[in-house]
C-alpha cells in the first residue's frame, strides 16, 4: 500500500495501524511505592496484552516505542534494568504464542548499543516469524525519528554518490523507500499514555497524517477498556489530509 492509497481513504471505522507511545511506567511504580524496574516489568504484560487485543480486533499493524535513542541517558541501573528485561521477553514462551497466532515481530531502530547476545535474540525472533501473515508487530528499540530521517539521507546519497540515482530523482516518495517501515501504511492513529503531550522523536516522518490520542492514564493501567476508547474516539474523526471540508473524498468510508 503507497502513501498516496493511505492518503485516498479518509475517514477509518477502525484503524488499519496504531502506534504507541508506552509512557509512565517510573511514575505508576513511585506512586505505589515499587522499584522502577516492577513498572517496566508490568508495561511488559500490558505491551503483552495489547498485541493480542490488537490482534483480536483485526489491526493490521502495531508499532510500539520501546526504547528510544535519549534513553541511554538514564541511569545506568535503570538501563541495564531495561536490557535484562528486553532479554528476558523475547526468550519468554508469549513469543511461542505469538508465533503460533500468526503474528509476525520485527524491530526498527539502530541496535549496534545492544549486546551481542541481545542482538542475536532479535533476529532469531524476526526469523521464526518472517512468514506470518497476520498482526504486524514492530518494536522500536534504540530508535529517533531524526536519526530515522538521517540514515534516510546518508543512503539516498549513497545512491547519488554510485550514480545509481540523480539529484533531482530526490521525492518524498523516494524518500519513503528508505525510512523504516517504509513498505507498510503509515500510522493512521499514536496512542500516548502517562499524561505528555507530545510525540518526542517517535516517527516523525511517519506521522505526517496521524491522528494523536493522548490519556493520562499511565501505561501499566493501559487496559481493553483503553484501548477500545482510543479506537472509538479515532472512529469519529474525519481526516482530510489537507483537503477542504465537505468533499466527497473525506465522506469515504474504509
Amino acid at each position: 500500500m503507497t502513501n498516496t492509497d493511505s492518503q485516498s481513504e479518509v475517514t477509518h471505522k477502525q484503524p488499519r495501524h496504531i502506534a504507541i507511545i508506552m509512557d509512565g511506567n517510573n511514575r505508576w511504580a513511585r506512586g505505589r511505592g515499587l522499584s522502577g524496574g516492577a513498572g517496566h516489568r508490568a508495561g511488559a504484560e500490558i505491551a503483552r496484552d495489547v498485541v493480542h487485543g490488537c490482534a483480536d480486533r483485526g489491526i493490521a499493524y502495531l508499532t510500539l516505542f520501546a526504547f528510544s535513542s535519549e534513553n541511554w541517558f538514564r541511569p545506568d541501573k535503570e538501563v541495564k534494568g531495561l536490557m535484562a528485561l528486553f532479554l528476558s521477553v523475547l526468550k519468554r514462551y508469549e513469543i511461542k504464542q505469538m508465533h503460533e497466532r500468526n503474528i509476525r515481530l520485527q524491530f526498527i531502530g539502530k541496535r549496534d548499543d545492544f549486546s551481542p547476545r541481545l542482538q542475536k535474540n532479535m533476529r532469531e525472533v524476526e526469523e521464526l516469524t518472517r512468514h506470518n501473515t497476520g498482526l504486524v508487530v514492530t518494536v522500536a528499540a534504540d530508535y529517533g525519528g531524526r536519526w530515522d530521517i538521517a540514515q534516510a539521507c546518508q543512503a539516498v546519497s549513497r545512491q547519488v554518490q554510485s550514480g545509481h540515482i540523480n539529484v533531482e530523482d530526490i521525492t518524498p516518495e523516494l524518500l519513503q523507500n528508505f525510512v523504516s517501515m517504509g513498505d507498510v501504511p503509515e500510522p493512521d492513529l499514536c496512542i500516548r499514555t502517562g499524561g505528555e503531550r507530545r510525540i518526542s522523536n517517535f516517527l516523525l516522518w511517519q506521522f505526517a497524517y496521524t491522528e494523536l490520542y493522548f490519556t493520562d492514564c499511565y501505561w501499566p493501567q493501559f487496559d481493553e477498556t483503553e484501548l477500545q476508547q482510543a479506537i472509538d474516539d479515532f472512529s469519529r474523526r474525519k481526516r482530510r489530509f489537507g483537503r477542504e471540508s465537505g468533499s466527497d473524498e473525506q465522506e469515504k468510508i474504509t
